[in-house]
């Protein structure tokens, strides 16, 4: 096949493609890439298939990219709407895949992309087959070599949305650590391995398919020097393994892959005309999933009467007067603060008499029995939604003992007006434990929405979310109950209006300001939430 010169109107779908970027030199001179190190004296290192350290975020020459969280994937009904868009990349054994997805994360410019490595899914081995492996003898290039069932279910469940959790693999000592690594939610995900085409039920996954081809002296030529540098291996091993596995490997199963590919890209990271080609086309096809998530709330489910779910903290002259000192725009700080903690404690009191109770019989002093009741289930964990409802969690700490708290960070899109989530940290195990969600202000319910599919998709019940918010409009309660209505609603009050920007009429004004005593932004919403401090 003839290399078609580089240019951007290349078509895509549907076709093979050969881009290069018109240079046809070689990827540099082959001594440049060898060891900078001794190849026989090189130290062994223990390294794995993810970093050392691992931040929920990737600092690239243009921006940082969140690696946890994206906007909202789901529509008014609460259900998934849309899909991440999954861009595979296929390759042989160092031909430059995972240099081409990082160029491609970084010219993106989206703030939501996964990259997922095919080695983490390595199948753990048998005794017998660790003798092998110490022995260069194991085949790792072939199909049988990974767990092509937990890769096709983790791929999957990643592009729906949901929490997944990927092995991390050692290479020194070829086999999975004890900690996976939890994942969850992206625009973009990027997956990449040598054996990315080898799988029908895979393929099916992918929404591009993109092939680096690299000549196979400087793909040796790298092998050597990551095996050795990186993986603690000795030269004769490598090329041994190399010359056994590696290159056959490549021949029979990834070689004849290429076919199947939307696109090659020759000469791999060095080659940005292809890689600014498959830019412009996943930018369109984001374009394509765009949602007005707070436009379809603020037309449905409205004029309805309030669900039986919501449950509003009776009006007595206590709550009212409260109330009156925290909505006064003349209110020290000092004075907000005061009376805002009084009606948290009230409401996280509350909220605790829907949790399931059981019948507990207890001796008194005097020796008699008393019948009373006790929490029937596993764990209470509160999770705030930053940065205001970080506010509730003393008033729950302070009548829950122990209890696990969970952050996370959604804020309004100033260009979009739509809510993103940004930041996530939930405890382990939640999906046992009941959740007591906390946000002080719910206008639409865009954001108290999005929390609530962030714990579905970690396997939280449904019918264990308490949702707790010292203030809610008629139309976030409506929202919320309308996309789910297993979802217990607990408030100390309803406002019945909100306006053409979202903010809750009479309302409160914007609480994380007032409360932490910063400034507003100029177009504030009620949902709008800070950067943490941390």
């Amino acid at each position: 096949m003839n290399t078609i010169p580089a240019y951007s109107g290349a078509r895509i779908s549907g076709c093979w493609t050969l881009i290069s970027d018109g240079s046809g030199g070689s990827e540099g001179s082959l001594d440049r890439l060898l060891p900078s190190v001794s190849l026989g004296l090189s130290p062994r290192k223990r390294t794995t298939s993810q970093c050392k350290s691992e931040p929920p975020l990737l600092l690239t020459s243009k921006r940082t990219i969140y690696t946890a969280g994206r906007p909202p994937w789901y529509n008014e009904h609460g259900t998934q709407s849309k899909e991440a868009f999954v861009i595979g990349l296929c390759g042989g054994s160092a031909s430059g895949k995972t240099t081409v997805a990082r160029k491609i994360i970084e010219a993106l410019d989206v703030p939501w992309v996964v990259l997922l490595s095919m080695d983490s899914f390595y199948k753990v081995l048998s005794p017998e087959e660790q003798l092998l492996a110490a022995r260069n003898d194991y085949n790792f290039d072939h199909p049988d070599a990974f767990d092509f069932d937990l890769l096709t279910h983790t791929l999957r469940k990643l592009k729906q949305g949901k929490s997944v959790k990927i092995p991390v693999y050692d290479f020194t000592t070829h086999g999975r650590q004890k900690e996976w690594k939890t994942v969850y939610g992206a625009s973009v995900i990027i997956f990449e391995g040598i054996m990315s085409f080898a799988d029908k039920a895979l393929l099916q996954l992918l929404d591009m398919k993109i092939f680096v081809e690299t000549d196979s002296d400087i793909r040796l030529v790298r092998r050597l020097r990551r095996d050795i540098t990186e993986r603690g291996r000795e030269i004769e091993g490598v090329i041994k393994q190399y010359n056994k596995f590696v290159k056959p490997a490549f021949e029979q199963y990834i070689e004849p892959t290429m076919r199947l590919a939307d696109l090659v890209v020759p000469r791999g990271g060095g080659n940005m005309v292809a890689i600014d080609l498959i830019v412009q086309h996943v930018h369109s096809q984001l374009e394509e999933r765009e949602l007005s998530v707070r436009a379809a709330l603020a037309s449905a489910h409205q004029a309805q009467p309030l669900p039986q779910t919501l449950s509003v903290l009776e009006s007595t002259p206590q709550v009212r007067g409260m109330h009156t000192i925290i909505r006064n725009k003349e209110t020290s700080r000092d004075e907000f603060i005061f009376y805002s903690k009084r009606l948290m404690r009230l409401l996280i009191e509350r909220a605790l008499s829907f949790l399931p109770s059981q019948v507990h019989i207890v001796q008194t002093p005097q020796g008699e029995d008393y019948e009373g009741r006790s929490f029937h289930g596993k764990r209470i964990t509160g999770v705030s939604i930053l940065r205001a409802g970080e506010t509730m969690e003393p008033a729950l700490r302070a009548v829950c003992k122990d209890v696990r708290i969970g952050k996370i960070l959604i804020q309004t899109n100033q260009d979009t007006g739509e809510p993103e989530l940004h930041y996530l940290r939930l405890p382990k195990d939640i999906s046992e434990d009941h959740v007591i969600l906390m946000d002080c202000t719910v206008s639409t319910g865009a954001a108290a929405m999005m929390a609530v599919r962030v714990l579905l998709d970690h396997d939280v019940q449904e019918d264990k979310i308490l949702l707790v918010s010292l203030l809610m409009a008629e139309m976030g309660v409506h929202s919320v109950a309308y996309a789910f209505p297993q979802v217990k609603i607990i408030t100390t009050a309803v406002d019945k209006k909100v306006n053409d920007v979202f903010h809750i009429i009479p309302g409160i004004g914007n609480f994380g300001d007032r409360y932490f005593g910063t400034d507003a932004p100029p177009d504030w919403s009620d949902e709008d939430l800070d950067e943490p401090s941390y």
